[in-house]
């Protein structure tokens, strides 16, 4: 018997609709839409993709997306000045800053510079501490989206689970709701010596390394639960870390690439710009 494939589009779906119907309730009391405002800089191709994404999920909730286009050569300077009048803009609800952004540019004092109440991507420090101090703010989005993802499928107290890769997109504010919902955790990093066995060992394994086709069935325990952040584009078609086709027949469940963890950050994006929206408006 095969694995179970754990189906973000379905679950995602869902969370959009909740999202409509939010946003219709309070169009029909007669408050304006949710607005979000998305800083691309250059060119690159995968984060026009991404772009693209999020744009059409906004517009089918009804959220309000303006894209703020930069060029590559945009200063530190102009660039702290675009966010800071995006703060200052009372009709703004979220700001995104689209990741990866020129190496000329400071990532973190840049993302700092979004509100806290505004920072949908859930990346500034002040947000980040909120994940780890267990408080209410707006987390990231992927963590979120395989946090409910795994909750739909299995209930997570008491299990082991091995999180390869540690960055403040996914593996740190991932390890720290993963503890808080009760599990073991172990991160993975280039210095873990003999990582197919200490994954061998768990219930869970959360591949975020962005290296394609990393983990295999001689990674895993059988019957346990793999979940796949990766994401690889490339002639034979888009993939992931884990070598899907390979694990499979040894797995109890895995998420696919793509439509798994995908569409649920997405799918989160636009629960936390809502949630940013209601701070905003008279209730």
């Amino acid at each position: 018997m095969g694995a179970k494939v754990l189906d973000g589009l379905e679950l995602a779906r869902k969370l959009r609709q909740e999202a409509k119907e939010l946003v219709d309730h309070h169009l029909g009391k007669g408050h304006r839409a949710p607005k979000l405002s998305v800083i691309l800089i250059g060119e690159d191709p995968a984060s026009r993709v991404y772009v693209k994404q999020k744009e059409k999920a906004c517009h089918e909730v009804g959220i309000y997306s303006k894209i703020c286009q930069l060029p590559v050569s945009v200063s530190q300077t102009e660039l702290e000045k675009i966010i800071l009048d995006l703060n200052k803009d009372i009709e703004v609800d979220g700001i995104l800053l689209q990741l990866p952004i020129p190496l000329h540019l400071n990532r973190s004092q840049c993302l700092d510079m979004i509100h806290p109440d505004k920072d949908v991507d859930g990346l500034t420090s002040f947000n980040q501490g909120t994940v780890l101090t267990g408080l209410t703010g707006l987390h990231p989005c992927t963590p979120l989206g395989i946090m409910a993802l795994l909750k739909s499928h299995m209930t997570l107290r008491g299990k082991k689970i091995a999180l390869i890769g540690y960055s403040l997109l996914v593996g740190a504010p991932l390890s720290a709701m993963l503890v808080q919902s009760g599990a073991t955790v172990t991160v993975i990093t280039k210095a873990t010596v003999d990582a197919p066995r200490v994954t061998r060992e768990c219930d869970v394994t959360i591949v975020a390394a962005g290296v394609k086709h990393l983990v295999d069935k001689s990674w895993v325990r059988e019957q346990s639960v793999l979940i796949d952040v990766g994401i690889h584009r490339d002639d034979s078609g888009i993939s992931g870390d884990i070598n899907f086709d390979d694990v499979k027949s040894v797995v109890s469940a895995v998420t696919p690439v793509p439509g798994g963890v995908g569409p649920m950050t997405v799918a989160f994006l636009l629960k936390n710009c809502l949630a940013a929206y209601l701070k905003n408006i008279p209730q």
